[in-house]
């Protein structure tokens, strides 16, 4: 939106009632709103990914199902990471609103170490898997998985990249209106990664240890 103000006389008298100067200025919750855009379309991603997982997701051509290569209590601790993080934030997001830097950088510290646990499991079960052979050239099943989980994976990393960025802004500047709704932004990111994830953890690994 902007304001336009017209000059109607100028200083040399002559007309010039076709000059104007534009005055831009942010739109009110106008970051909110592109960034719900966002996720919708990131929405879209992880459905496909999901509905190709749906479809390959039993063609595991002579080799290993889900069943045997899944590790479901290192996947629940995985998770459990995951899902503290998203408490954890929402505490950073409780003393920022209270206008407590020192707090809300230590709730995102946590948040952010959380976060590099979950990763970690994550690789190393991707390390574990490709090992043993079971790679994501092995089966259109384990394709799938890669694709769908690995999205995951690169999403949480660039969201503990987002953080970190972050932090250094809140200690350089505090916590001012730029860096509440920047605050904002991750909190809604980092908590759809949640969401995708109890998606992941359900339909992949539960459902994917299934006879």
């Amino acid at each position: 939106m902007s304001d336009i103000n017209a000059n109607t006389v100028s200083a040399t008298g002559a007309d010039i009632s076709s000059r104007y100067y534009a005055v831009e200025h942010h739109p009110e919750n106008g970051t909110l709103l592109g960034f719900w855009i966002y996720l919708m379309s990131d929405c879209l991603i992880f459905a496909c990914l999901f509905a190709t997982y749906a479809v390959l997701g039993r063609n595991y051509a002579g080799g290993p199902s889900g069943a045997e290569i899944f590790d479901l209590p290192t996947v629940a601790l995985n998770t459990a990471f995951l899902l503290f993080s998203s408490i954890t934030y929402g505490f950073a997001m409780l003393a920022a609103q209270k206008k407590n830097t020192r707090s809300t950088l230590v709730w995102l510290a946590i948040t952010g170490v959380l976060g590099a646990c979950f990763l970690y499991l994550e690789l190393d079960e991707f390390t574990h898997l490709i090992h043993e052979g079971f790679g994501p050239w092995r089966s259109g099943f384990l394709t799938a998985f890669f694709s769908l989980v690995g999205t995951h994976g690169l999403h949480v990393t660039f969201g503990i990249v987002w953080l970190v960025t972050l932090m250094f802004q809140l200690g350089k500047h505090g916590i001012n209106a730029a860096n509440y709704r920047r605050l904002a932004c991750l909190s809604m990111f980092w908590h759809f990664l949640d969401v995708v994830w109890i998606g992941v953890f359900t339909y992949v690994y539960l459902m994917g240890v299934l006879p």
